[in-house]
């Protein structure tokens, strides 16, 4: 079973954290959407108040879409974006459209692929798990301010939201790992690309910025971000996710 928290009234909002993280990494960014949404804030299997599941990027993805209502919208932050895309993809969810929040579809470099990281980067970090967790976690948490314009209180804030609940267990952690390493979703993107969104930091230094030109949807860069841009710019991100949101409802009402 997933650990899932509700907020907020109106149409359904599904969060989904990055790897290492869980749900508390929201704060007050989701009371912000919650004003305007329904929002479920989901702890990824394996991570705070989750039970594990399988190593299969499948199976995580099944896990969040057996949880969550149908027909929402959802917004998923990094490794959550990889999740929530897979769900979209594999027909496991029923979703209104998807925001990407410092996602992509291959987080490492390939063939005309070269807005991502090697992948050593991430088989780094899987070896460093099995000598210290904790260790390992800070580390990751520095690469998420890496860059940002307020990198260290951004690290501070960080650290401080992962000790709301307990640390991801390391067999989840592990399997983040690999789904970081290894997935390319890359094509079955152009389907999906009427009702997706995709938000990147500026200063991003696992995602990109300049992946804005390689993906079709809407898009936008917030200026002096890192890889958590709702920790950064909360209201800037905030906003631009209620007028992405709201102007597509509002198709969607025009054209029924």
């Amino acid at each position: 079973m997933l650990n899932v928290e509700v907020r907020g009234q109106g149409e359904d909002l599904v969060m989904l954290h990055g790897w290492g993280m869980h749900s508390a990494i929201w704060s007050d960014w989701a009371d912000e959407l919650a004003q305007h949404f329904r929002v479920h804030l989901v702890d990824l299997p394996g991570h705070g108040e989750s039970a594990a599941a399988s190593p299969a990027l499948s199976d995580w993805s099944r896990a969040v879409a057996d949880a969550v209502p149908g027909n929402a919208w959802w917004l998923g932050w990094s490794l959550g974006g990889l999740v929530a895309l897979h769900a979209a993809q594999s027909n496991l969810a029923v979703m209104r459209g998807l925001v990407m929040m410092a996602g992509t579809p291959r987080f490492v470099v390939g063939d005309n692929w070269s807005c991502a990281v090697d992948a050593g980067v991430f088989s780094q970090f899987a070896r460093q798990l099995d000598v210290d967790i904790e260790r390992t976690l800070s580390r990751f948490l520095a690469l998420q301010v890496r860059g940002s314009s307020d990198s260290s209180e951004g690290l501070r804030r960080l650290r401080g939201l992962l000790r709301k609940r307990p640390l991801a267990q390391a067999d989840a952690l592990s399997a983040g790992l690999a789904f970081l390493r290894d997935t390319d979703l890359r094509g079955g993107l152009s389907a999906m690309s009427p009702r997706i969104f995709w938000l990147f930091g500026e200063r991003d230094t696992l995602v990109p910025a300049l992946l804005a030109e390689q993906v079709e949807g809407c898009t936008a860069i917030i200026g002096g971000a890192g890889h958590a841009p709702f920790l950064s710019h909360p209201d800037v991100c905030a906003r631009q996710v209620r007028v992405w949101l709201k102007a597509a409802e509002g198709a969607s009402y025009a054209a029924g």
